[in-house]
């Protein structure tokens, strides 16, 4: 009777530690729970974030487009004076695009803008890098994957905590492969993240995640807890945006708002409901940074500062 209870009470707990932690996320892919959402105790906290490429062509390192480059040169900003724009239209972080950092940087710029971030009571709420983990294996497949791990890096000693990455188009007819492909990646990935404690967000943005289903099959399957979705709030070209960023919402580790959505067969583009899009938000009980990341074609210089103000009022509400 003895060792028959021992051996009950023994069970019990084994059972209640591997579901404890399989909430942390710390089992593997075989956990039930393995593919459930973060869970969030407390109440959904909604914090100010603003994506460097709002000013995309405004960086004098910008390394994409550096023929779009402003004429006038007093309109052309380091990141350091991004990261002052933020601080100066009240955001809680900054948003620093990979592409705008420049040539040859090393660890000292690297420190030195994370010192300039911290005197500025700003916080580097992420990164965002542009990759393609849908190609096969092979020298370009190691070189994103490599690529994707050195900003890991980079963003361990920033000191921001989230990495925005891509899933990638599809080459094949079968968009099962493309998404192995990408799964795999991001299990390679999410670990090497993970061990410097940094998230990766996979964005919905076309290619084999343009469906919510695809995106949530790849997160679910994705066996790191390190590893979550960067929500565009403007790349769901479906039928009914709002819905598919509902089902998205609950895997969300970084939020970027756009002002502008636009639907399956419609030509024109809308404003976006930003008091939808916060209930939304709420909803899924996230906690975390909603940046905005400015694509309209209004000039940044005017647009942006009225948005940022809209924005703050309404995650504050």
């Amino acid at each position: 009777m003895k060792n028959s209870f021992r051996r009950r009470a023994f069970l019990k707990t084994t059972s209640q530690t591997a579901l404890a932690l399989a909430g942390l996320g710390l089992l593997g892919r075989s956990s039930s729970l393995a593919a459930e959402p973060p869970k969030r105790s407390g109440a959904p906290r909604l914090r100010l974030s603003l994506a460097a490429y709002s000013f995309r062509q405004y960086f004098d390192s910008n390394t994409k487009k550096k023929a779009s480059k402003p004429k006038d040169a007093a309109k052309q900003i380091t990141m350091d004076d991004f990261v002052d724009y933020c601080a100066d239209h009240g955001c809680d972080g900054t948003e620093l695009t990979s592409y705008y950092f420049p040539d040859g940087f090393g660890t000292n710029y690297l420190l030195k803008l994370r010192r300039h971030a911290f005197l500025r009571g700003i916080t580097i709420s992420g990164s965002a890098v542009g990759n393609n983990f849908a190609l096969p294996k092979g020298p370009q497949r190691d070189e994103q994957i490599a690529h994707v791990k050195t900003w890991v890096d980079y963003c361990a000693i920033l000191g921001a905590p989230h990495i925005r990455v891509f899933a990638g188009p599809t080459q094949d007819k079968d968009i099962s492969v493309a998404k192995k492909r990408c799964i795999e990646a991001l299990d390679e990935c999410g670990d090497y993240a993970g061990s410097k404690g940094i998230f990766l967000g996979l964005e919905n943005h076309g290619g084999i995640v343009a469906e919510p289903q695809d995106l949530l099959e790849i997160v679910r399957t994705v066996k790191s807890p390190w590893v979550g979705i960067n929500l565009d709030i403007g790349n769901f070209h479906t039928d009914d945006p709002y819905a598919d960023l509902a089902k998205c919402a609950p895997y969300a580790v970084n939020v970027q708002y756009k002002s502008q959505i636009q639907r399956r067969g419609q030509k024109q583009k809308e404003l976006s409901d930003l008091a939808r899009v916060v209930k939304i938000l709420r909803d899924a009980n996230y906690q975390g940074y909603v940046a905005l990341e400015y694509e309209a074609p209004e000039d940044p210089w005017k647009a942006v500062p009225e948005l940022l103000k809209q924005m703050k009022a309404a995650l504050a509400a």
